[in-house]
């Protein structure tokens, strides 16, 4: 495995080992971080993987450039995916699909030659892989889409996207954990919390898990505690 090392902080470093995003660089970046988590111990202040890459943040008063990257150095040598880590948790989420809280759904069927329930359909139709966690606390980039939903940002974001959207973006989808300015095109809403400072790592969904979106009903989803505040459009 060839990687590449990037100073990103005088405290920063960021790994780089692949260059396109892919489901398959999953259990390498896995496999990366363990180790890197176990070469660097109590000198590791942060270690957060992304699409291709890990930004190893470590305690410069306890280390210095040249011996943090010789930590990184031993550590990926020969590195293999592990045992087991090609699989992470699956986890599934009720979404109620609706105009009122998904008010990008007709537009984008529209914009796709589709019904509505066709797109529903298609968006429930596989697992997706937890990439990173981002943006916000508990923000999961899930992928890859179906290619026939892939869809750019919106032209202008709305102002305030409330907890628990279901959007996508680009080869993209995600969830809402908190209530934040947003431009991915909004399909329905889950009652499920993402990000719970009392639950043990925070986020409900983590680097390596799968995720699997289930339609439900309006009573359903208001029966899990759902809120169904209409969003306008021009929100």
């Amino acid at each position: 495995m060839k990687y590449r090392l990037e100073t990103v902080g005088i405290d920063v470093l960021l790994v780089r080992l692949f260059e396109h995003i892919d489901e398959e660089n999953i259990p390498w970046l896995l496999a990366a971080a363990s180790r890197l988590r176990g070469a660097f111990g109590q000198q590791l202040i942060d270690l957060v993987p992304s699409y291709t890459t890990l930004m190893l943040h470590y305690d410069i008063q306890r280390l210095d450039d040249r011996d943090a990257r010789l930590r990184v150095q031993q550590a990926l040598q020969d590195l293999q995916p592990e045992q087991g880590e090609t699989a992470g948790q699956r986890h599934e989420l009720p979404v109620w699909y609706h105009t009122s809280v998904g008010p990008d759904l007709v537009q984008l069927a529209r914009a796709k030659g589709i019904t509505e329930q066709a797109l529903v359909k298609a968006h429930c139709a596989r697992d997706y892989r937890v990439f990173a966690l981002g943006f916000a606390p508990g923000f999961a980039y899930l992928g890859l889409l179906d290619p026939q939903l892939a869809a750019p940002r919106l032209a202008t974001p709305r102002k305030r996207v409330p907890a628990g959207s279901v959007g996508i973006a680009e080869q993209q989808t995600a969830v809402y954990p908190s209530v934040s300015p947003g431009g991915w095109n909004l399909l329905g809403r889950t009652a499920v919390r993402l990000f719970d400072p009392a639950r043990d790592g925070y986020s409900l969904l983590k680097p390596g898990d799968s995720v699997r979106f289930v339609a439900i009903e309006r009573s359903e989803f208001l029966r899990q505690g759902g809120d169904d505040t209409p969003l306008e459009p021009e929100a």
